[in-house]
């Protein structure tokens, strides 16, 4: 598992590229957050219990500082804090993706898909649908 990931994002004040971290754990929670749709500390710490030993407090603390720094928002629900995640998950993953291609491959695709052909992580109907996505894109231009 990848113990943190770099996200590209613009800075709106003087649109240059700004690298952003996402630890691990980070990551866990905004995952809890986009599946659920909002959560509280509670909700995203039950849900991280299940899976590993965690600290409330740490759960807490992590969400605050995602808040912090724009990835989370937050709401007054009665006595708790709710969270919401600030990036749609799929624009999240496409920052991810795109920032992993560019750093480890120099932004060609090609190697990472030779790389998952090769280690076999593609099944066959993985390929067929990737070759009706493709035929497909095809079609569009």
């Amino acid at each position: 598992m990848l113990d943190s990931l770099h996200v590209i994002v613009l800075n709106n004040s003087t649109m240059r590229p700004k690298t952003i971290l996402l630890s691990g754990p980070q990551l866990e929670i905004m995952k809890v957050v986009w599946r659920l749709g909002e959560a509280t500390v509670r909700d995203v710490y039950e849900d991280l219990r299940i899976r590993r030993p965690v600290a409330y407090t740490t759960v807490m603390t992590t969400m605050k500082n995602m808040e912090a720094r724009g990835h989370l928002k937050k709401r007054t629900e009665r006595r708790a804090f709710v969270y919401a995640a600030s990036i749609p998950e799929s624009r999240m993953l496409r920052r991810i993706v795109r920032d992993f291609i560019d750093r480890v491959f120099n932004g060609s695709t090609e190697p990472l898909l030779a790389h998952l052909v090769e280690e076999r992580r593609l099944s066959e109907k993985d390929l067929e649908e990737i070759g009706k996505m493709i035929r497909e894109k095809g079609k569009q231009h």
